[in-house]
């Protein structure tokens, strides 16, 4: 609420400022004029002219004499030759220096032909890695084609901004989870970021990052075989969902990164001939590998395990590509890159969402487990460490906030006596019965602890010490009341309880608890049965 009125007072504020300072006429210009012309790229003159080849014909009747852009996207390697007339350009799609400044996905030019001009525009690239795998030549206005481009380049930027996003927060939370399944994590975010800007170009925006240029099917295949290497290992992960032993799954990423090295070796010692064949047979064994594992997320979705359906929700959007593949789809040869990082963004969202449920589990078996190694097994109460710590605590409080603090320290009287005369069983009883009545005499669960055996020690935090010492009378009549409803013929039921309250010289909590101790002990050895005051 505070924050609220806050931001509301800084707007309002702000608003009427700004009416103050500036009339309605006002305006803000910045920057300054420039002779700089489109920059474009001239095709060296010894440079050889690539071997596929497209050339775009004028409509019917010839051009209509207005300026037209024309872009080529989804060339993956080589450079990209485009020609008009006695007008050539030449750009790397991983080299945004060597492309017209107006195209930022692709590689570009604008010509303003004349009306009825027949003169084509003629496209060279270098052909593909892998079949159905064509570069898009887009042709209409400068501003459409530029929308277009500026769109892809939006979608691929990102992508990447997702990932990087979620490697961080993988990172961050790794010092609190323990977990190396963050680091895997963050790895495989880490490894689709420099997939992803190879495979769409990125890598040469706005200057090459990356040395890509020259070595682009190496890359290419290396980075391919990589990442779809990945993204099975997280579907796999995905699928065996939280039941996966660690072993196992420990064995499963060492495998994956096994497959990682063999492939970064095969691709950089391998012939160049070799590359294609090895693009074609790294998406087969994908697709294979990929119907097993959607088989048999299948089949755990038939046996209702848990976690299937966020692993199937990951997998869907790679599926679609799959279909979209077999039919023919012009859509998915034209956006092809675009279709490719977002579903690998989807499935690093989607493992996300398993990786912080993963965060879930392990934070409440971390919360049980320092349940279990704080309560005492038999009453339910704090043990010795969780009370000492508790006690530190409000100590601490007490000293910079100046309060008032008291302790009890409480030992039942002949608890051995009782034992030996009704059994362990029954003494076990009036330890339960002994803890039911501390937590009736206290305000939190907290604030009563068992020391061990049949001590226990209360916590009366803006206590006085008369009146912790009415409430320990209070406790010794709750518990003559509960020898009667323990039904055990012949028990008593008393206690001997020390109580101190916290001095300005008491250094530290061990001083305040060490008296309360020693006013125990002068309890019995006044006669049991009573409360006694420190000091």
């Amino acid at each position: 609420m505070v924050l609220a009125l806050l931001a509301i007072a800084v707007v309002v504020a702000n608003a009427f400022g700004r009416i103050q300072r500036w009339p309605p006429t006002a305006h803000l210009v910045t920057g300054q004029p420039t002779q700089e012309q489109p920059r474009t790229r001239d095709c060296p003159a010894d440079a050889p002219v690539p071997p596929a080849r497209a050339v775009v014909h004028p409509p019917p009747g010839g051009w209509p004499g207005v300026p037209q852009a024309v872009s080529v996207f989804n060339v993956f390697a080589g450079e990209v030759r485009l020609e008009y007339g006695g007008h050539r350009v030449c750009g790397l799609m991983h080299d945004a220096r060597t492309r017209d400044s107006r195209f930022r996905a692709g590689v570009g030019m604008v010509i303003v032909p004349q009306a009825g001009n027949q003169d084509p525009v003629i496209v060279y690239w270098q052909p593909a890695l892998k079949p159905g795998w064509i570069p898009t030549i887009r042709i209409g206005a400068p501003s459409e084609v530029q929308h277009v481009d500026t769109l892809r380049l939006v979608v691929r930027t990102a992508c990447l901004a997702v990932a990087l996003v979620l490697a961080a927060t993988a990172l961050m939370a790794y010092p609190g989870a323990r977990d190396w399944t963050f680091l895997g994590y963050a790895a495989l975010c880490g490894l689709s970021v420099v997939w992803q800007a190879v495979l769409s170009g990125l890598s040469g925006y706005p200057e090459p990052w990356l040395p890509v240029a020259g070595h682009e099917p190496r890359w290419f295949v290396g980075l391919s075989s990589m990442g779809l290497g990945a993204v099975l290992c997280g579907m796999w992960l995905l699928v065996a969902g939280p039941g996966l032993p660690p072993g196992v799954r420990r064995r499963m990423v060492l495998a994956t990164v096994g497959t990682w090295i063999a492939a970064s070796l095969t691709v950089l010692l391998a012939p160049l001939a070799w590359l294609e064949p090895l693009a074609v047979g790294v998406e087969l064994a994908f697709r294979m590998v990929y119907l097993l594992i959607l088989g048999w997320a299948l089949h755990r979705l038939w046996r209702q395990r848990p976690g299937v359906l966020p692993a199937l929700a990951g997998m869907l959007p790679f599926a679609l590509i799959a279909l979209l593949e077999l039919a023919g789809s012009r859509l998915l040869i034209e956006y092809r890159v675009e279709v490719i990082q977002l579903a690998v963004t989807w499935f690093l969202a989607v493992s996300a969402y398993a990786l912080n449920l993963r965060l879930g589990r392990l934070r409440r078996q971390r919360d049980e487990m320092q349940q279990l190694a704080e309560t005492d097994p038999l009453t339910g109460l704090p043990n010795r460490r969780a009370g000492l710590r508790r006690l530190g605590e409000m100590f601490a409080v007490a000293r910079e906030d100046g309060t008032a603090l008291s302790v009890a320290f409480i030992d039942i009287d002949h608890f051995k006596a009782i034992n030996d005369d009704h059994g362990h069983e029954a003494g076990d009883r009036v330890l339960v019965a002994v803890a039911q009545a501390l937590r009736a005499t206290v305000r939190g669960a907290s604030e009563a602890a068992r020391m061990g055996g049949e001590e226990f020690l209360m916590l009366l935090p803006g206590v006085a010490a008369d009146s912790a010492v009415q409430r320990m009378h209070a406790l010794r009549a709750r518990l003559a009341a509960t020898t009667r409803e323990l039904g055990l013929e012949g028990l008593s039921l008393t206690a001997s309880i020390g109580v101190a309250t916290l001095r300005d010289g008491d250094a530290d909590a061990a001083a305040l608890l060490r008296r309360a101790d020693q006013a125990m002990y002068a309890a019995k050895r006044g006669g049991r049965d009573q409360v006694q005051l420190a000091g």
